[in-house]
């Protein structure tokens, strides 16, 4: 379809909560994942939601096999998530490195839980239902934010690990957790 505009850290669009999606498998659904699409795979990016392209909905993409802006990451399957409800098993939490198409050429530290269940339906209301760990829960729970007017600059506990990827990173080498 169209490589749509990623709103930006600031913009007040990205810091309400999203309403439901109601309707599946119609027209409007279909041509906003492929927009979704085009936009994460124009920009690298390995999840997108569509407040992000200022759509107020439930609505997140994400996958990745291979990503130059995390070429360590392990692959995570192509994925369409609407309505998503996250429930952390236990308390174990992670520090990495995270980025955002929202919040663009920054890095931060951001802690998250290690596994996560997430539940929510695809684009034809057929249930999801998974138990991940590692970068797929991660990146679940970083798009999964953004439905709820939550950018990863509110999750850090320290500013200090907050910066330009090319200042903390000069050798383009984002450290592994």
């Amino acid at each position: 379809m169209s490589i749509k505009e990623v709103l930006r850290m600031g913009d007040a669009h990205l810091l309400r909560r999203a309403e439901e999606v109601l309707s599946f498998d119609t027209l409007e659904l279909h041509a906003l994942l492929a927009d979704m699409r085009d936009t994460m795979r124009a920009l690298d990016g390995v999840g997108l939601s569509a407040p992000q392209i200022g759509v107020n909905q439930r609505v997140v993409i994400f996958g990745v096999q291979h990503n130059p802006r995390y070429p360590d990451a392990e692959p995570v399957p192509q994925t369409v998530l609407l309505n998503p409800v996250i429930v952390p098993l236990g308390n174990d939490t992670a520090d990495d490195w995270e980025g955002c198409l929202s919040v663009p050429g920054m890095r931060g530290l951001v802690p998250r839980f290690k596994t996560i269940r997430y539940r929510g339906c695809d684009e034809k209301g057929a249930l999801i239902d998974r138990t991940v760990s590692g970068f797929h829960a991660r990146v679940v729970q970083h798009e999964c934010d953004h439905l709820d007017g939550i950018l990863y600059p509110m999750r850090m506990r320290d500013l200090r690990q907050f910066g330009f990827s090319d200042v903390l990173f000069p050798d383009g080498k984002v450290p592994e957790e």
